[in-house]
């Protein structure tokens, strides 16, 4: 058995920061939506850690997104250029998900330095980072601060659209973040894969090729 280097510890700060951001927006935003049902703290409080915590979602994407623009391990989310064979990989992740795993069936995907994401994964976290995260973003910043953003507001469709837009992918999140968690209990313990994201290694099986070289040393 030997051990991969996935994850940088910029990635895992990152990582953390970015769950616990999530899961607090989460749980003040069901205060803020169901206002006298749910009165952990106050109306207030709950108001200014959602937006304080919003604003250090903002910086943390950016981060991301500055240390892959910056880094060659963007190659990660496109390790496969061919897109049939994408397509075929992430339907062959699919169907493992959702059958093989319960059949105990080979895993289609062994992650290396330069292409840790499987295909579905690379998918999913490409459309989760560069478009739900800034549309929630966005209508989160407008809702904050009607105002400012009045023309914005009114240009896509008044403060009910931007509202419906926000809650959608709130909701979007309180199945996402359960769904993650539940994924990366999969591992050959539950808390390998949990392990991984602390320590930045992978324990790959023994039957799996060595990791390719990046030639660029142990960078996300």
């Amino acid at each position: 058995m030997h051990r991969i280097y996935l994850h940088p510890l910029p990635v895992r700060i990152w990582h953390w920061i970015n769950a616990a951001v999530c899961v607090t927006l989460l749980l003040t935003g069901v205060q803020l939506r169901y206002v006298g049902l749910i009165d952990v703290v106050s109306f207030r409080t709950a108001v200014s850690i959602h937006n304080w915590t919003g604003l250090a979602l903002i910086a943390n994407f950016f981060l991301w997104l500055g240390y892959y623009l910056g880094s060659p391990r963007i190659r990660t989310y496109h390790a496969e250029p061919n897109p049939v064979k994408y397509f075929q990989g992430s339907l062959s992740q699919l169907v493992y998900y959702s059958f093989g795993i319960f059949k105990r069936a080979p895993e289609p995907f062994h992650p290396a330095v330069n292409s840790k994401f499987n295909p579905l994964q690379a998918m999913t976290y490409q459309i989760l980072m560069l478009l739900i995260i800034p549309v929630q973003a966005i209508t989160g910043l407008m809702l904050w601060n009607l105002l400012g953003f009045s023309k914005a507001v009114a240009f896509f469709g008044g403060v009910r659209v931007i509202d419906t837009v926000h809650v959608l992918i709130f909701i979007f999140f309180a199945f996402y973040i359960p769904a993650h968690f539940y994924l990366g209990t999969l591992g050959r313990k539950p808390i390998t894969h949990f392990r991984e994201m602390f320590t930045g290694y992978e324990e790959a099986e023994p039957a799996e090729p060595p990791p390719r070289s990046s030639g660029v040393g142990p960078a996300e």
